[in-house]
């Protein structure tokens, strides 16, 4: 689309009575969301270090009254947030007005779950990684790669993802891991790299992924298959 406005704004005659331009606007929309819908997305957190009582949407991770990291105690909440979120969009569109502002609401509940489901993994992953192991913290979103985490883990523990989890269940996650790339770098539009990696054919290069509510709960409960199993080589 910036490609045809850049295009069509050239093509546009110069000097004239009348003019005319596109513009391709590309920024995140925010929403304003009613009491009434933000409630059954709220994360209720208490700090283990402070006992600071305070609520998120999405997840956290550093308590904001000491800075406490508490990655590692967080996730279990993290991901029960995430799926009482998604348990809770009928009642979210429910209460509000507008149907086309409830349907993008629907659809950044469920991508927003994802995005987040990753992000939970990847903080506990580290946590246990440099705490539990006393290891050299290792590159910045090292484990947002399932590959290069899974080759970390090995060389830590002995024992990698294939370990604790199917091949099939890999090659799933590995898809939601792209999938959440893709939202957060290439706003949701697939390309030539997302096809190779997971072998995905149900899309062309160009398209734009949908996201449903049974996938989200899917990585869900395969993230915690492999944070837990993770977790369990530690304490054996």
């Amino acid at each position: 689309m910036r490609r045809d406005a850049v295009r069509w704004n050239r093509q546009q005659p110069k000097n004239s009575f009348i003019s005319m331009m596109m513009n391709v606007n590309s920024r995140p929309q925010h929403m304003m969301l009613p009491p009434a819908a933000a409630q059954p997305m709220e994360l209720k957190i208490t700090c283990p270090e402070c006992t600071c009582r305070y609520a998120v949407i999405g997840t956290a991770y550093f308590c904001p009254a000491c800075g406490h990291n508490a990655a590692d105690q967080m996730f279990d909440q993290s991901i029960k947030g995430i799926r009482s979120s998604l348990d809770a969009i009928d009642t979210i569109m429910g209460a509000m007005p507008d149907r086309d502002s409830a349907e993008s609401t629907r659809h950044l509940i469920i991508e927003n779950g994802l995005q987040n489901a990753v992000t939970a993994f990847q903080r506990y992953a580290e946590a246990l990684y440099s705490h539990s192991l006393a290891m050299v913290p290792p590159r910045r979103n090292a484990f947002q790669n399932l590959t290069e985490g899974s080759d970390l883990w090995h060389a830590a523990t002995g024992k990698s993802y294939k370990d604790h989890l199917s091949s099939e269940q890999l090659e799933m996650l590995q898809r939601y891991f792209q999938q959440r790339h893709l939202l957060a770098h290439k706003q949701g539009l697939v390309d030539a790299e997302y096809i190779k990696k997971t072998a995905d054919t149900t899309y062309r290069e160009g398209q734009r992924i949908v996201i449903r509510t049974a996938e989200v709960k899917d990585c869900l409960k395969i993230i915690e298959t492999l944070a837990y199993g993770m977790s369990g080589s530690i304490e054996s």
